[in-house]
C-alpha cells in the first residue's frame, strides 16, 4: 500500500505544520510553506489538519499509485493530471492502484500540496514528519524525494463520507502586484523614518534568490539609523530582515533559528498563503496593520477551515 515516485519534479518533499518547540536547540521549524492550503487538502480527505503532505514546487512530480486511496491537491495549479486526464484541485479525488498522477505545467502560483487519506507512513522525528533538508532530518530520509522512492500509506481509504461534497474553490488568484500585510518590528527603531516610509510605499520584486529558507527582494533601499547589524535573536516565519545593504529578505519555513540582521517587520500569518505562492519576478508591496488586525485575520482563516470541515462532515 504505497506510492512510487517516477519523477520527483523540481523539489518535492514531505512536510506537515512543522517541528514546533525546538528552535531553542537550533532546530528549524521547517513545515509547509503554505499552511492554509495544506490544511484544506487534509480536511478534504478527512485527515487532521497537521497530517503530512507532499509539497511540490514549480514542476511537480510523477507518482504511481500501488494501492487505491483518495487524494486532494491544493495551493498553486501545477497542471495535475491522472492517467493523462486533467483533474480538479481543491477536490477529493479517488485514485485506483496502477494510476499515475502527473503535474504537467505551472499555471498559477508556485507550490501545490497533495494530501493522502489516512496519511503517509513517515516516521515522526521530534514531533513532526517535516523534512529539514539542510539538517537531513525528518521526512523521507531527510531529503527531497528522488526517482524510485516508495512511500507507504498508514491507513488508506477507498471511500469517504460525503465524498461528493469534499471540494471548495481554489484560493490563489494571480495579480500584477501582491499585497502582503505586515506588523512593524521588532527592530523598526533601527530604521529612519524615511527608511520605514520607503519600505511601506515601494514596490519590490522577488529575485531568483528564493528557496524554502528565504527570498530576497529588489527595489528601493531602506535606510537604517546606523547599520543593519544586531545581536542575533530569534527569527519567525515571515520576518523581514534588512541587512546594511538596504534590501529586504523575507524569512520562510526553513529559516535559521536566529539571525543578526535588523527585522523591520513581519508578514502576518494570514498572508503566508500568498507569500508561499510567489515566484521570481512577482511584485509585492507591504501594508502596515496592527497586531489586533493580524490576530483577527488569522482567527477568520481558522473559522473558514472549521466551516469547511463542518460542511463536509455533517
Amino acid at each position: 500500500m504505497s506510492i512510487t515516485i517516477l519523477n520527483p519534479g523540481m523539489l518535492t518533499s514531505v512536510q506537515d505544520l512543522g517541528r514546533i518547540g525546538y528552535q531553542q536547540f537550533g532546530v528549524s521549524v521547517s513545515g509547509v510553506m503554505d499552511p492554509r492550503s495544506a490544511s484544506i487538502a487534509n480536511i478534504l480527505v478527512g485527515n487532521d489538519e497537521g497530517e503530512a503532505v507532499l509539497e511540490c514546487t514549480m514542476m511537480g512530480p510523477h507518482i504511481r499509485f500501488d494501492a487505491p486511496n483518495i487524494i486532494a491537491i491544493t495551493g498553486g495549479d501545477l497542471g495535475a493530471t491522472l492517467d493523462g486526464q486533467r483533474i480538479d484541485t481543491y477536490r477529493a479525488i479517488p485514485v485506483n492502484a496502477g494510476q499515475t498522477l502527473r503535474f504537467t505545467m505551472l499555471r498559477t502560483g508556485c507550490r501545490a500540496f497533495v494530501a493522502f487519506a489516512g496519511g503517509l507512513d513517515i516516521p515522526v522525528v521530534m514531533g513532526s514528519r517535516s523534512t529539514n533538508m539542510k539538517a537531513k532530518i525528518g521526512g523521507y530520509q531527510g531529503r527531497k524525494l528522488q526517482k524510485d522512492d516508495v512511500i507507504g500509506f498508514r491507513a488508506p481509504k477507498t471511500d469517504l463520507k460525503n465524498l461528493g461534497l469534499r471540494h471548495t474553490s481554489p484560493e490563489f488568484m494571480p495579480r500584477a502586484e501582491y499585497k502582503l500585510r505586515i506588523v512593524l518590528g521588532p527592530q523598526d527603531d533601527a530604521f529612519t523614518e524615511r527608511g520605514i516610509t520607503t519600505f511601506l510605499s515601494s514596490v519590490y520584486t522577488l529575485t531568483p534568490e528564493f528557496d524554502r529558507m528565504g527570498c530576497r527582494l529588489d527595489g528601493e533601499l531602506i535606510e537604517h539609523v546606523k547599520s543593519g547589524d544586531i545581536i542575533s535573536d530569534g527569527i519567525a516565519f515571515g520576518a523581514v530582515q534588512v541587512p546594511s545593504a538596504g534590501k529586504p529578505i523575507i524569512m520562510l519555513a526553513d529559516r535559521q533559528t536566529t539571525g543578526g540582521y535588523a527585522k523591520i517587520a513581519n508578514v502576518i500569518s494570514a498572508d503566508f498563503r500568498i507569500l508561499a505562492q510567489l515566484k521570481a519576478g512577482d511584485k509585492v508591496h507591504f501594508e502596515k496593520v496592527s497586531i489586533a488586525a493580524a490576530q483577527e485575520a488569522l482567527l477568520a482563516q481558522r473559522a473558514t477551515l472549521n466551516c469547511l470541515r463542518s460542511a463536509i462532515d455533517r
